[in-house]
């Protein structure tokens, strides 16, 4: 500690020597109550599944760490509850019972998440010799698409992990090397300021440091329940202090704070902290977290600081331990170089005096999850077949995800978004008539529905699935005459059809003969008919009734002008509210899709010979109906050139879904990919950011109450056929107050990258919050580079960083997209460049309004166009007289996420 720190430091104690006693008891009862109030929110969000505690069970709390444990039966319908053998019941109680499954290949949970939530996610698994065969059992656990490890002889494993949607399936593959199970199953929600990274996380390693007990700490000495290891070693020493460590929570981290109380350090004789681990995969990408904290009280003439190396290059570093207080070093966009051999060194920094420490350290290793989901459609149709007919089949959670494991009976196609091409219910006990159901799976190639029990006749809409080339019909009780389509079909050997063992269907004349089955079929028929014209009659009467009454009322409403009725709104109403079946024929049954939106699939249609984009909204995606509220309510409400227009939408019976005008050149950022060939000229850029601007300006100053749009980034930058701009995507907008308050709390959502770091770290959402995704767009507009890249280099792997690296070097040549070959007016670069740095700001005070933003970009267009006028070459000068940016380089600017 420096003097003027221990100045500071006297001060403040001999001030609280006043009254001391009152201080201390009010400091403790208040970060005492905030801590439980921190303990009791995560523990509460927890969930701890017990597999195989029997489904009538009230569930326990354990007796180490007071989580309560539940039964699993909610979360899957198959398996077999087993107990371990009796030598095992030393393990804690959650291992005691386990789920078996002996029966199928696939076998899945099924776990409500909340999207964009960050969870660590550990499955254990202890075979206990359960079935007496002393043998333990190899098999695969996935989520989602993606295989998540490889059971052998591992007790547990651990992922944290980011779903995109509103679920999470896991699944236990047999790979015919035993019978699968599990004993328990658990999830955490951690900070979302915690391990940041683009990937999910496969844990390596979680390891105490320096331990002086060999246990293992869990909840609630760490309060998201992470599982600390003891690791010593021979060459280390260890520290130790009775003090609390990070008591409070001042580490966005926040390890278990047992586990901080100690560290290894050096042996006497040694300067440096060594720590080695070996990849049995060389291309494994790891990510470290590495947590100090100083248990030392140092003196005047004591200094500790240390920098790290991986395998002999510079990390990270210096770091200077606080007191009592964690510190964590870690990369937050890129991982540790791929290698055999992994060795972190610390070593103490010139005018060190003591040598490094470490308390904590996490290993982990970066996975790719796939997010792959079958087509909503194809779900929501076999879905209702399973429940016409009562299938008897392990049918839970995605038909077709993992892709090499679909459901019994299922066969799906390899497209980006799998789609149903066969389905096999022979034998399935069917009864009742073919399902209509069936025809909303418009991919089908086979269909096999023979050996059942099914009656009437045979659908004519099986002749209208274009694509199928197998349908097996035989021995069922079906009745009447093939449709002539099915029969035309067959004859040209388009289609493989089998009907044999239906004593009552005629294959290819009409029947001369009506059977029972057939009048039963005609009486459906006329009587409908009948029924149908009855309530035809009955509509008219009614709606002559209901148009005299109106009459009425307006006559009497034109004289004293009571309840007025506006019939302009009614109308809007009506236009823009649409039926699934109208949704059905606009899109020609869903046939294009023209991409993934965050909660659902978006589709390309037509109506009334105008093109329009059709978002659909997944009926798993829990807050995606508070999504499309958020939109319907907005864009209902706003109309602007340079916002996107909302044709209408649906809300029918559970299928819910937005029509919008149809963009034609898609969006903003599939032109700035590397991958486009359509390279936009700065004059054309500029006018998308003028319009993207507008947009924006109206939303913030045009409208009342003003709304903040909370998502600005290129992906919701929609461009016309010619490449006039619109903002979209309202999902997550939400309207700002107007009184005195200067700012508005509420979840922290967006995009990272994009996100403001204010925002972020506060919950303080402001309009400025769109200007800092804006400036981060425009970035992107100006560069062509990507937000964030997956390299080593820090200092350049963030765009914002990037950035302002490039302005202190004056180098703008390097930052504009260089397949613009020079053909710009530099001063327009530059001030375009100048205004994106200041949207970015720290500080939200200092970054401009979007009033502002839309009269500097048109500034930048006029310099661009001058140049034109007067004929100059389209090029960059070589002498560029940079343009002041004082008002943002004497800003503080960091990444959006925290180092």
């Amino acid at each position: 500690m420096g003097e003027k720190e221990e100045k500071e430091a006297s001060s403040q104690a001999s001030g609280a020597q006043s009254f001391p006693m009152e201080i201390a008891m009010l400091r403790w009862l208040l970060f005492s109550f905030c801590f439980l109030i921190v303990q009791a929110q995560d523990e509460t969000s927890f969930l701890s599944l017990d597999c195989g505690l029997p489904a009538n069970s009230s569930g326990y709390n354990d007796l180490d760490t007071n989580i309560k444990y539940i039964s699993d039966s909610e979360y899957i319908k198959t398996g077999e509850s087993k107990s371990v053998a009796p030598e095992f019941l030393t393990y804690e109680r959650s291992q005691w019972t386990l789920r078996s499954f002996p029966q199928e290949i696939r076998n899945c949970y099924n776990i409500s998440a909340i999207k964009d939530t960050k969870y660590l996610i550990r499955a254990s698994f202890l075979y206990g010799n359960y079935d007496g065969l002393n043998k333990t059992p190899k098999f695969d656990l996935y989520l989602g698409n993606t295989r998540w490890t490889r059971v052998d002889d591992s007790y547990y494993t651990e992922m944290i992990h980011t779903p995109s949607t509103n679920k999470l399936q896991i699944c236990l593959i047999n790979i015919g090397q035993g019978t699968p199970f599990i004993s328990s199953l658990e999830f955490r929600e951690l900070p979302y300021l915690s391990y940041f990274t683009l990937y999910s996380l496969y844990l390596y390693s979680r390891y105490d440091m320096g331990s002086i007990t060999n246990e293992q700490y869990r909840y609630p000495d760490d309060i998201y329940d992470r599982a600390w290891e003891a690791y010593n070693d021979d060459n280390y020493a260890t520290l130790s202090t009775s003090d609390s460590v990070d008591a409070y929570g001042s580490n966005s981290f926040q390890p278990a704070p047992i586990v901080m109380k100690t560290a290894a350090t050096p042996k006497k004789g040694s300067k440096y902290l060594n720590f080695t681990w070996y990849s049995a995969n060389d291309n494994d990408n790891f990510y470290a977290y590495m947590h100090f904290a100083e248990l030392e009280k140092l003196q005047s003439n004591q200094f500790r600081g240390f920098n790290i190396t991986h395998n002999g290059e510079h990390w990270d570093g210096p770091i200077i331990p606080r007191y009592l207080s964690t510190t964590t070093s870690y990369d937050i966009f890129s991982t540790i170089q791929t290698a055999s051999t992994h060795q972190f060194s610390l070593f103490p920094i010139e005018n060190s005096t003591l040598p490094p420490i470490m308390n904590a350290l996490e290993i982990y290793v970066e996975m790719q999850i796939s997010e792959l989901e079958s087509y909503n459609g194809d779900v929501d149709a076999i879905s209702n077949v399973r429940s016409t007919y009562g299938v008897i089949k392990n049918w839970e959670g995605d038909p077709c995800v993992p892709r090499a494991y679909p459901w019994s009976g299922l066969s799906c196609s390899t497209d980006l978004v799998p789609r149903i091409i066969s389905l096999n219910l022979s034998s399935s006990g069917l009864k009742g008539e073919i399902s209509l159901y069936i025809f909303s799976l418009p991919m089908l190639q086979t269909l096999d529905l023979s050996n059942n029990s099914l009656t009437g006749e045979v659908p004519k809409f099986l002749s209208q699935l274009l694509y199928l080339k197998n349908l097996k019909l035989e021995n069922n009780n079906l009745s009447g005459s093939l449709p002539p389509d099915l029969i035309k079909k067959k004859m040209n050997g388009s289609l493989t059809l089998s009907v044999d063992g239906n004593p009552n269907l005629c294959t290819l004349e009409p029947c001369t003969k009506m059977t029972p089955e057939q009048k039963k079929s005609n009486n459906n028929f006329i009587i409908p008919v009948v029924a149908a014209v009855g309530g035809l009659l009955a509509f008219l009467i009614i709606a002559a009734f209901i148009y005299w009454i109106t009459k009425s009322n307006k006559k009497r409403q034109g004289k004293d002008n009571t309840f007025p009725v506006d019939p302009v709104r009614s109308l809007e109403k009506k236009r823009q509210q649409f039926t699934n079946a109208e949704v059905v024929l606009m899109t020609n049954n869903f046939e294009r899709i023209l991409g993934k939106g965050g909660f659902g699939m978006v589709y390309y249609g037509v109506l009334d010979d105008t093109q329009v984009a059709v978002k659909m909204i997944s009926p798993s995606a829990v807050q995606g109906y508070h999504q499309f509220q958020a939109e319907v309510t907005i864009l209902m409400r706003v109309h602007h050139r340079n916002l996107t227009n909302l044709v209408g939408y649906m809300n029918d019976e559970g299928h819910l879904g937005l029509i919008y005008e149809y963009m034609a050149k898609g969006n903003l950022a599939e032109h700035l990919s590397e991958k486009s060939s359509n390279i936009l000229s700065w004059e054309v850029r500029l006018r998308i950011a003028i319009d993207a601007a507008q947009g924006l300006e109206y939303l913030h100053h045009g409208c009342k109450p003003p709304i903040v749009h909370r998502d600005v980034k290129t992906t919701n930058i929609l461009l016309t056929e010619n490449f006039n701009a619109k903002l979209s995507d309202f999902g997550l907008s939400k309207t700002y107050p107007t009184d005195d308050k200067s700012y508005m709390s509420t979840v922290i959502v967006g995009t990272p990258g994009y996100l403001d770091p204010e925002y972020y770290t506060s919950n303080r959402l402001t309009e400025k919050s769109d200007v800092y995704g804006f400036g981060v767009s425009l970035m992107e507009i100006i560069s062509c580079r990507p937000v964030i890249l997956d390299t080593p280099d820090r200092e350049t792997n963030y765009i914002v960083k990037w950035v302002h690296a490039m302005v202190s070097q004056g180098d703008i040549k390097n930052i504009v997209d260089p397949r613009i070959r020079g053909a710009y007016e530099s001063n327009s670069v530059w001030k375009a460049v100048e205004l994106a740095l200041a949207c970015v700001s720290v500080d939200s005070n200092q970054r401009p309004t979007m009033n502002q933003v839309v009269i500097e970009l048109k500034d930048c267009l006029t310099m661009e166009l001058s140049q034109r006028s007067e004929s100059r070459p389209m090029e960059s000068k070589d002498s560029i007289e940079m343009m002041s940016i004082s008002m943002v380089m004497n800003a503080s600017h960091s990444s959006p996420m925290p180092r």
